[in-house]
């Protein structure tokens, strides 16, 4: 069962107009939220994130915080699972093919669910794979904007050899992940690329964090060159929908030993206790850091 225009209804049933801007121009931006235990899980942040995307295309929020959190707990509840990831598209809406932003017309806006599972266990015991590309895409990654076809020519480069993600590189150094942020750890530091407008301000970066923080684990936020990604102790990668996972081998080397490592293992852990709180009802941004 998804949103689409006011109404609920089976996906099957939901159709769109050809000539709304989403489909001719990519004219709009999404948001990925999960839910754990049917509750979406640091839904401010995500509103936060929807509305800078919104301001970055000059597109008006159609709804209140307070309303789109009734029409998600919604959306929750006509699904099945106790845990799934919604996503959540807003486009410019239904006019004349122009390129300029049309006048007094209703933006489409789309709600759906799918399940949410965490990533295989065998995977988080091995690591995954991953290669490097250069960075090719506008420089307005912080919006998360769904004219994605660069995300999607990279991060088919990862899957055409059976690796998991692709990381970029922009002028020598790190920005993020084809559809995730990416940390690197060096000598027991954890690294993590400052925010910027290139890269997509993420969720799950932001909890991580203030997980390092809260339990002092040393950590820098600094631009991160390639050389230290190559000779990095650790690769972690995450995600809303990935959490933390471990990166074990890049561009075909062993990253590090070849295993995970302890930072990951100790950041999975607190990551894992920090959903608990969130899943006992008693969560709040700090909570359980």
């Amino acid at each position: 069962m998804i949103y689409l225009n006011g109404q609920f209804m089976p996906i099957e049933e939901a159709c769109i107009p050809v000539l709304d801007r989403g489909f001719i121009f990519g004219d709009g931006v999404y948001e990925v939220i999960p839910a754990y235990s049917r509750k979406p899980f640091r839904l401010p942040k995500h509103l936060d994130r929807l509305q800078h995307s919104l301001d970055g295309i000059r597109l008006k929020n159609p709804f209140s915080n307070d309303d789109w959190k009734n029409l998600l707990e919604q959306v929750i509840a006509r699904n099945e699972g106790e845990d799934q990831y919604l996503y959540l598209h807003i486009t410019r809406g239904v006019a004349k093919r122009d390129h300029a932003f049309p006048a007094n017309v209703p933006p489409t806006i789309f709600i759906m669910s799918n399940p949410l599972l965490p990533p295989p266990a065998a995977l988080l015991a091995s690591g995954a794979s991953a290669i490097t590309a250069i960075d090719n895409r506008w420089i307005r990654c912080d919006v998360k904007a769904i004219s994605l076809l660069p995300n999607v020519l990279l991060r088919q480069m990862a899957v055409d050899v059976d690796a998991i993600e692709t990381i970029l590189i922009r002028d020598g150094f790190l920005t993020e992940g084809a559809a995730s942020n990416i940390f690197v750890v060096k000598d027991k530091v954890l690294l993590a690329p400052p925010k910027s407008h290139l890269m997509l301000p993420g969720i799950t970066y932001d909890v991580v964090l203030e997980l390092v923080a809260a339990h002092q684990i040393a950590h820098e936020i600094r631009e991160i060159s390639e050389t230290e990604i190559r000779t990095a102790d650790e690769i972690l990668l995450t995600s809303s929908t990935k959490e933390i996972m471990p990166i074990t081998c890049l561009d075909g080397k062993p990253v590090g030993h070849g295993k995970p490592g302890e930072l990951f293992t100790q950041l999975h852990a607190l990551y894992q206790q920090y959903k608990a709180t969130h899943m006992r009802g008693h969560f709040s941004d700090q909570a359980g850091l």
